[in-house]
């Protein structure tokens, strides 16, 4: 019986459980923003303890892979990589978006379509389309949100939305065939479920090589008073 160490950091949320096989011993969530490099460590020791398991007890740990916040999937990639290395125990990954929709098959009909959002600025939003079995159907994207988008899917069926990207959508799409859920989030309590799942299979990382899936570069952004030199060009 595996016993499961996960961690979610992708958005807002940092969220850490403990499950052995399927089954949910432990979790800890913080819905504070930025707090994933303060909060995280102190989350893991936090359900170790509730679910009297020591890190000796661990037989992997699952970490979500992206897209979603840079700093976040950088601050749980970097953590799940330390542990795994120094207990010598694979590292199992998921999609966000996957995550996102087994929390979201508990509320749709069979029948529907499901699609995550991610909060990615302005009205753009990273996110996939999931059958109500979890099976993705479309390629994940960083999708631009205006009055056509999804159209083939709605005039088709019921869609339900869900995650921090999609209240801005909701006064965008309004299609009578478009379902918006609140509440919903990536949590560790899922990504666990879809982490053994995979462990069982023999799906697992490998340690060196295993990087967060980022959808779109990083820009980094510079404060408005700095003027960045410009090389002259050539005569």
């Amino acid at each position: 019986m595996p016993v499961l160490l996960s961690l979610e950091t992708s958005t807002d949320v940092c969220s850490v459980a403990v499950h052995q096989d399927s089954s949910l011993l432990a979790i800890a969530e913080v819905h504070m923003s930025q707090a994933h490099a303060s909060k995280l460590a102190l989350l893991v020791k936090e359900v170790m303890a509730i679910a009297n398991v020591t890190m000796k007890d661990l037989d992997g740990i699952a970490v979500s892979a992206g897209p979603g916040s840079y700093t976040g999937l950088r601050i749980g990639t970097s953590t799940a990589k330390g542990l795994c290395y120094a207990l010598e125990i694979p590292l199992i990954s998921a999609g966000t978006l996957d995550v996102m929709a087994e929390n979201m098959r508990t509320f749709a009909a069979k029948e529907a379509l499901l699609c995550p959002m991610i909060d990615a600025r302005r009205m753009e939003v990273y996110c996939a389309m999931y059958s109500n079995e979890g099976f993705r159907v479309s390629e994940v994207e960083a999708r631009v949100i205006d009055e056509q988008s999804f159209l083939d899917q709605l005039s088709a069926g019921r869609v339900v939305f869900g995650g921090n990207g999609s209240g801005k959508c909701r006064d965008v799409i309004t299609h009578g065939n478009a379902v918006f859920l609140d509440g919903i989030f990536p949590s560790a309590k899922h990504l666990g479920n879809l982490a053994y799942r995979k462990l069982v299979e023999g799906d697992v990382e490998d340690l060196l090589r295993f990087e967060p899936f980022y959808l779109k570069e990083f820009k980094a952004k510079l404060p408005s008073n700095i003027i960045v030199p410009v090389a002259n060009k050539p005569a």
